[in-house]
């Protein structure tokens, strides 16, 4: 295994949620779901209990629309439709909902991929140079050191996606370490696709989706899913989409369209080896690389150990999308769930602990705000008294829930988020506020004088902007977009 990583997430602003109970424990008393109680997710009282708790998470957590599917290694024991479509015209999910399924795009394509390295077309550990030339890395010299492996583990060394309209960097010694990447995904299917002759949803067809009965699935826009398309909606419910997307010639990283069923073939497949040979379907799921907190990942597919065995896992994030899926073939049970909200992982805790219960390293690594976390429900009443009272209230109301609230419920992010959130919507000074008190506040962090300075930048005052994104720098010297910003707002001050 490789050497531990260490993994980031950029938390955005979360709008206010209807709240339904007064806590998780009043809607969803039974929680916990033991060990060997994993065969009752097959019975028809555990499926209405789940039909309940579940409409209630929806509710509790503001998600537009969800769709499920539990699947044993004999086939799918459960799918159900909670929520809408369409919040404009409510027109129910139900099973042949058709979803966005974002990164969730990745392990069928490394499925598919892996065939091929059955069948000796292509070879895991051979650079893919060898076989395809890509021009957005021959500035590198290192790019004659990334395989297949490395792409499938994450550890080519790309970033997740490049700057738009910027080069594509390599930005450490192939294989060396986790970094969690869309652009190797890309890579590696450019490179499938001149060695197949073949566009990436044939391959997919013909390897993936017609084996595994897969009908309602496809890397590029079907005019049959028009009808069935779960569309996108944004964390106050809006709607974010109206027109179908268009992705080219298919994105083996995030374009994938498909349903919760579909998916749980998928699933099954990958629970049985279904299609690949003894060893290859081994290794997929075995750890390649360490990842961080109890996270591994093998070939295309993470993966987590607990009382239940080894499960494999993945999420997907696309704006308006989120989805996830975790198995214990040792258990032979699996769930894949699709959301078309941007709070869809906001219940993500809650719909692991009805499922399965337990503890879920996977989970902890994301660290996903979840609907009920002591942060969300301070910031939700701050933007609530921001926009009824205005900017003096909210500041006094602040002192007053930090003096009434658990600890954990603020931190320098509290009120960055909130600042952001009001810079957004042309709130700038009100934005401004906001940052001069989370400075106040977090005198010794950096990022409230970076977001400070660069609010004072929005509102033409370069001095002050130029004082706090120095102290930014003094803080965090590796503030290495505030250091460059600095530098700018110098030169054209001299």
């Amino acid at each position: 295994m490789g050497p531990e990583m260490t993994h980031t997430r950029t938390y955005g602003w979360l709008a206010i949620t209807v709240v339904i109970c007064a806590s998780a424990a009043a809607c969803f008393p039974d929680a916990d779901v033991a060990p060997d109680q994993l065969a009752a997710l097959s019975s028809t009282e555990e499926h209405a209990r789940l039909d309940s708790v579940i409409s209630n998470l929806i509710a509790t957590g503001d998600v537009t629309g969800l769709s499920i599917a539990i699947t044993t290694d004999t086939g799918i024991v459960w799918s159900r439709g909670f929520g809408v479509q369409h919040q404009e015209t409510g027109e129910a999910v139900n099973t042949h909902s058709v979803f966005e399924a974002a990164s969730l795009s990745k392990p069928v394509f490394a499925y598919a991929v892996l065939q091929l390295v059955d069948e000796g077309i292509i070879d895991l550990d051979t650079p893919i140079a060898e076989y395809y030339e890509y021009e957005a890395i021959q500035h590198d010299d290192r790019r004659g050191q990334i395989t297949p492996r490395d792409v499938l583990t994450h550890s080519p060394g790309f970033p997740n996606w490049r700057p738009r309209g910027g080069q594509l960097t390599i930005n450490f010694e192939p294989g060396s370490e986790f970094s969690y990447s869309g652009e190797g995904f890309v890579y590696l299917q450019r490179a499938i696709m001149q060695i197949t002759g073949e566009p990436l949803d044939q391959i997919a067809k013909r390897l993936v989706f017609d084996p595994l009965g897969m009908t309602s699935s496809s890397y590029l826009w079907q005019d049959g899913f028009e009808e069935k398309i779960a569309l996108p909606h944004g964390p106050d419910g809006e709607l974010l989409r109206k027109n179908r997307p268009q992705p080219g010639q298919g994105n083996a990283a995030a374009s994938l369209h498909t349903t919760a069923p579909d998916y749980a073939r998928f699933i099954q497949a990958i629970m049985n080896g279904t299609g690949l040979s003894d060893t290859t379907a081994a290794a997929m799921l075995s750890p390649q690389i360490d990842v961080d907190s109890g996270v591994t990942w093998g070939l295309g597919i993470g993966l987590q150990d607990n009382e239940y065995g080894r499960g494999f896992w993945h999420w997907g994030d696309n704006s308006g999308y989120k989805a996830y899926t975790l198995t214990y073939p040792q258990s032979g049970v699996g769930v894949i769930w699709f959301t078309n909200s941007e709070n869809g992982h906001a219940i993500l805790n809650g719909l692991l602990s009805q499922v399965f219960g337990g503890e879920h390293a996977a989970s902890r690594w994301l660290d996903y705000e979840q609907y009920d976390a002591p942060g969300r429900t301070v910031r939700e009443e701050l933007e609530r008294v921001y926009g009824g009272e205005g900017v003096e209230a909210a500041v006094a109301r602040y002192h007053e829930l930090k003096a009434s609230e658990p600890a954990e419920a603020f931190d320098e992010f509290l009120l960055n988020s909130l600042g952001y959130s009001l810079l957004q919507n042309g709130m700038l000074a009100d934005a401004i506020t906001t940052f001069e008190l989370n400075v106040a506040e977090y005198p010794d962090a950096s990022n409230p004088y970076d977001s400070l300075g660069e609010a004072y930048l929005a509102a033409g005052d370069t001095i002050r902007a130029i004082h706090n994104y120095k102290r930014s720098v003094e803080l965090n010297p590796d503030n290495t977009a505030g250091a460059a910003v600095l530098q700018r707002l110098r030169a054209n001050t001299n």
